[in-house]
């Protein structure tokens, strides 16, 4: 303070007044006050940090020990305290429950012993019926080897070899290579492989349990078999999902010799596409779907799918509620309610689809409301964000603002991209089994036989006999698939 006052009195030695001491101290307490408070402030800042530091290192922690829960990857955070009772529920509300109906065909009948005597008492008993009840079980299963008498001739005239060929062949093969696996095993064993994701090794144990001695290399073999017969089928699938006025695109990480590698998955009601590339940006979409694609993509927020100009768009309500849900439980209180504003957007348009489904609302009254949901949305993306999370949650908003409601204005447009997801996950669950693939000609079968089963599966098909004629064929065919947008008429 002597410092203070000298530095003021210019440094002539003089001592300051009464007036100056008195002004001085009223700045010094003027400044203490502002100190103080200055401190509680901090203090207080320090504490809600301190609190949310708390709060992100239980969260990191939870996530840390979820991610180590190799047995159940799958799992959903905190089960519910008070969970519904499992099940379907009774009532005429609820549907008719499933029952096995009794079988057609009774191959034998057998009588059970009547009892002698009362279990409880020892007492004679009267008989009140007699009931039926069926069992069907699987039969022991032995192969069936067929041989094959090939006549191989020798033409008189120009000395060209030729032979004989049966429907039931799949080859022409003779010699070292003329014991082969047949065309009903061959396709269970695609089924095992690439449809239920079973490594070759187990898909080779599986049919070592039916009777069929085989190695995982020689399961390796007869699937690449069957991904050569499929390829027209590949390609007919990918023209009719061309042709059609809807897909719902998606992509997933994958692996070729253990170099990255994205897995494409194209949805439509009826057949799903399958397509492994390199990358993951517009230029491998394009490898399937053409960029003047002009029907409606259902998909998510992905940056390349809205360089498709020409195509109509509706972006996953889903994907958004989901992240919205995300943030609200991640972001400070203060910063809660722009997720939660949006999400009641998003709900508001998914109870109006379903009330228009349910017939409460006509589609004129919805094409009425779609412009205040737009508002809505307008009036959030016009707010200020506060910060990063939200900025960046709002700026997407901004570019998606045009596709949110496109399944209100045509209800035959889903709000999700739930096809395409449904068709991931069958893949997700073989790359979790065995990565994917070694190199391009693997990936090249991944995706062609995945295509075929998944669409086969769609439409209802017998796969097995599917997959049991394409192998017959003795040239390659497109498979007897439900293509109505490109297969020709009938005559």
């Amino acid at each position: 303070m002597q410092d203070r006052l000298g530095a003021s009195s210019g440094g002539s030695g003089r001592q300051p007044s009464d007036d100056e001491l008195a002004a001085e101290a009223v700045v010094l307490r003027a400044q203490n006050v502002r100190l103080h408070a200055d401190n509680d402030e901090l203090t207080a800042r320090v504490g809600v940090l301190e609190a949310r530091i708390a709060e992100l290192e239980a969260l990191i922690d939870e996530l840390r020990r979820a991610g180590k829960r190799q047995s159940a990857p799958f799992s959903k955070r905190r089960p519910r305290e008070h969970p519904a009772k499992p099940g379907r529920k009774s009532g005429p509300d609820y549907g008719t429950h499933a029952r096995r109906p009794p079988p057609d065909r009774v191959d034998e009948t057998i009588e059970a012993p009547r009892p002698e005597n009362c279990p409880d008492c020892g007492g004679e008993l009267d008989l009140e019926r007699t009931d039926d009840q069926w069992i069907v079980d699987i039969p022991e299963i032995a192969n069936v080897v067929t041989r094959v008498r090939v006549p191989v001739c020798r033409c008189r005239s120009c000395g060209r070899r030729t032979q004989g060929r049966h429907p039931a062949q799949t080859s022409d093969a003779l010699g070292a290579a003329a014991s082969q696996v047949g065309p009903r095993a061959t396709a269970l064993a695609v089924e095992l492989h690439k449809g239920a994701g079973l490594s070759l090794a187990r898909t080779a144990t599986v049919l070592g349990r039916l009777g069929l001695a085989i190695s995982p290399g020689g399961v390796c073999q007869a699937v690449a078999r069957a991904a050569r017969r499929a390829e027209p089928t590949y390609e007919a699938v990918k023209a009719e999902l061309v042709a059609s006025p809807q897909i719902s695109p998606d992509e997933t990480g994958w692996r070729i010799g253990g170099h990255r590698a994205w897995l494409w998955v194209f949805a439509t009601a009826t057949l799903t596409l399958y397509h492994v590339a390199r990358g993951r940006g517009f230029d491998q979409a394009v490898e399937v779907l053409p960029p003047d694609y002009a029907g409606t993509l259902v998909r998510d927020g992905w940056a390349p799918y809205r360089r498709y100009e020409s195509a109509t768009h509706q972006t996953c309500l889903a994907h958004l509620i989901r992240r919205a849900g995300e943030l609200v439980e991640s972001l400070p209180a203060e910063h809660r309610w722009i997720p939660r504003a949006l999400a009641e957007v998003l709900r508001d348009a998914l109870r109006i689809r379903d009330a228009r489904r349910a017939g409460a609302i006509d589609d004129a009254a919805v094409i009425e409301i779609v412009p205040a949901l737009r508002r809505c949305v307008d009036t959030l993306v016009g707010l200020p964000a506060g910060d990063e999370a939200n900025r960046r949650l709002l700026d997407h908003l901004r570019r998606e603002r045009d596709a949110l409601f496109t399944f209100l204005v045509d209800d035959s447009v889903d709000a999700t991209n739930w096809r395409s997801e449904q068709g991931v996950r069958p893949a997700v669950v073989n790359r979790k089994v065995w990565g994917g693939n070694r190199n391009d000609v693997g990936a090249r079968t991944q995706e062609v036989l995945a295509t075929v089963l998944r669409t086969a599966t769609q439409q209802g098909l017998d796969v097995i006999g599917l997959f049991a004629e394409l192998l017959r064929s003795p040239v390659p065919r497109v498979a007897d698939l439900n293509l109505p947008l490109t297969r020709p008429p009938p005559g």
